[in-house]
């Protein structure tokens, strides 16, 4: 029987070609490259997602990032050390990360890298490296550095050591000793690409809670928006019901009520109306102290007098309250520069606050000297002010609940514009307040403003003093007065007044009556709204400045537009002065008699209270 013998196949494996031993081994160093590439990333991608749900990080994301590249490659190279050097101010480059080796078991422990043609480089923590060392750690064969990059600039530097550690760790062969610079290079790229995500999830967590406050202070606002529009409608709706309540009372058929009785619900009608323009008042200055848009007029007022004045504007209400009102005076301070309207509406802002929150007892207004500074005290014995209050009082449209009246008054702007009117001024306003024990609001105002006083021949200054101009009630002969308003109840109330006084008044409704009007009459004065339905009043007034036959009448602008460049552009399209509206009958008396000191002469006088109309 033939028998054969295995001997030459044992000899034949032995003498296989060593091409294929190769092959398997450049495979498994391949597989060896992407396994730890994979992993990198999925412990990259862990520190990503932790990024963006960890709340409280251990250490910032950057750190956690490049800690982590450094840890995971020293995992993979086993016997060699990994760091990070970065980028520092003044264009240094310092190692910030090294990898913790096992068998050295501290971050400080020294491992050294030699640069050709160089001296010995020590991996350690805070190791400052020149440039010239890294470029020629890259340049070497194999290199020893691989750069960072962001948006094509260099932020650091992949590191590894010359010499293998001695560690337990099975060294690397041959096969993917070939590949350790490829691992690094795309490290590298994935350290990179793994910085500008975290700087893009912050970006985006910066916004969103840029948005979030943004959305907060977005509702903030608008509950107080919601809050002031319904405190304003009441604030609003108060005095209306009593304006057209009287109103209709006073018009009922068959009502005839006595002449003391008519009188006070008059002077009700009178009343509410000044508190709504009150009220339209404090929305106005508020907005125009924002915009900075206020004008302020300094006069040198008359300390006593005016505190006396302001009393008397609340006397009644504290009387109604069974309040007791008191006035204590520094006989020092006579006189101080300020606003006279101003100072007026700051002390009246504090005086009505303080009879609003006291039920008993008593509210008082004291002014001392202080050195160089006026303190005007507003005090009271009313309910108080908590220390959570207080610190919110001065914030537009805040208000504190008030157990007093019930219910919450006023819309929360009065104290807002006290405040910034006594900074205008160059002051502040203080308070103390405890629970129940009542409160003290001072306004401290300088007693001098230096050259402010001068400061006389502002707009203010001169419409001020027409309230003091000297006229006699009736004029000393008929003057004729054309009246151009289309508001009949504003065009009935100055037509009625200035008759009253004597003037001859022709009141027409819009543009054309008012060319009509013209043909028959020269008028002394004409009284010119802005707002027509056919037409708007400063265009008629260019045209009257334009016509030769009317240039030189002196024409008032009485309107509702009362905002900061509304006088302005009334004076520049070409009238004399300018009232505005709800209109003031003093101011519109004094401004017709400063217009109107020569009769306008040549022509028939007409009957007095004539309303001239035409067919068009």
């Amino acid at each position: 029987m033939q028998q054969y013998s295995s001997l030459p196949e044992q000899n034949s494996q032995k003498d296989a070609p060593p091409k294929d031993l190769i092959k398997i081994q450049q495979l498994c160093a391949e597989l060896w490259l992407e396994r730890s590439l994979n992993q990198l990333q999925s412990r990259i991608n862990d520190c990503l997602l932790s990024a963006c749900t960890a709340v409280i990080q251990p250490r910032s994301p950057e750190a956690e990032i490049c800690q982590t590249v450094v840890n995971e490659l020293d995992n993979a190279l086993k016997t060699s050390r990994v760091a990070i050097a970065l980028f520092q101010p003044q264009e240094t480059v310092k190692i910030c990360y090294v990898s913790l080796a096992p068998s050295l078991g501290s971050q400080s422990e020294l491992v050294e890298v030699m640069p050709k043609k160089g001296k010995k480089l020590q991996l350690r923590l805070q190791e400052v490296i020149e440039l010239k060392v890294l470029q020629q750690l890259e340049n070497q064969k194999p290199p020893q550095a691989w750069q960072i990059t962001n948006d094509g600039g260099v932020i650091g530097w992949l590191m590894i050591a010359t010499a293998s550690l001695e560690t337990d760790s099975e060294p690397l062969t041959a096969s993917q000793m070939q590949l350790r610079s490829q691992l690094m290079a795309r490290s590298a790229k994935l350290c990179a690409a793994a910085l500008a995500q975290i700087r893009q999830i912050q970006s985006w967590q910066q916004q969103s809670q840029q948005f979030s406050s943004f959305n907060q202070e977005l509702e903030r606002t608008n509950q107080l928006k919601n809050q002031f529009l319904a405190n304003t409608s009441h604030e609003i709706r108060t005095p209306l019901s009593s304006i057209i309540g009287f109103t209709h009372l006073l018009l009922a058929q068959g009502y005839d009520p006595n002449r003391e009785r008519h009188q006070e619900y008059l002077k009700i009608i009178q009343s509410s109306g000044k508190h709504l323009l009150a009220l339209i008042n404090d929305i106005l200055d508020l907005s125009k102290i924002e915009a900075n848009q206020l004008e302020v007029q300094w006069e040198n007022i008359n300390v006593p007098e005016l505190c006396r004045n302001v009393l008397a504007l609340v006397k009644e209400k504290a009387a109604n309250k069974g309040l007791k009102l008191c006035l204590e005076l520094d006989p020092q301070i006579a006189t101080l520069v300020a606003d006279p309207l101003r100072l007026k509406q700051m002390l009246l802002n504090l005086l009505f606050n303080a009879l609003k929150f006291t039920s008993t007892g008593a509210v008082g207004l004291q002014v001392v000297s202080k050195g160089r500074f006026a303190h005007f005290t507003v005090w009271d014995t009313g309910i108080g002010i908590s220390k959570e209050d207080q610190a919110q009082l001065f914030q537009p449209y805040f208000q504190i609940a008030n157990a007093v009246t019930s219910r919450t008054e006023g819309t929360g702007l009065g104290l807002a514009v006290t405040h910034k009117l006594a900074e205008i001024h160059g002051g502040c306003v203080e308070v103390e307040s405890e629970v129940d024990r009542g409160s003290r609001f001072t306004i401290v105002l300088p007693l001098k403003l230096g050259e402010v006083g001068e400061v006389g021949e502002a707009r203010e200054v001169e419409e001020t003093k027409l309230f003091s101009y000297s006229l006699p009630v009736t004029p000393s002969y008929s003057v004729k007065i054309l009246l151009v308003e289309n508001d009949l109840p504003n065009g009935e109330l100055m037509h009625t007044h200035l008759s009253k006084l004597g003037y001859q008044v022709s009141w027409v409704q819009n543009a054309v009556e008012m060319w009509a009007a013209l043909t028959q009459l020269e008028p002394a004065v004409i009284l010119m709204d802005i707002n027509f339905p056919d037409g708007n009043g400063l265009n008629l007034v260019q045209q009257l400045r334009q016509n030769q036959q009317y240039c030189k009448i002196p024409i008032i602008a009485q309107t509702a537009m009362a905002m900061k460049g509304d006088r302005e552009t009334c004076l520049a399209a070409g009238v004399n002065d300018y009232i505005s509206k709800p209109i003031d009958l003093p101011l519109l008396t004094s401004l017709v008699a400063k217009y109107s000191q020569l009769p306008a002469g040549g022509e028939k006088q007409g009957e007095q209270g004539e309303k001239i109309t035409t067919d068009n």
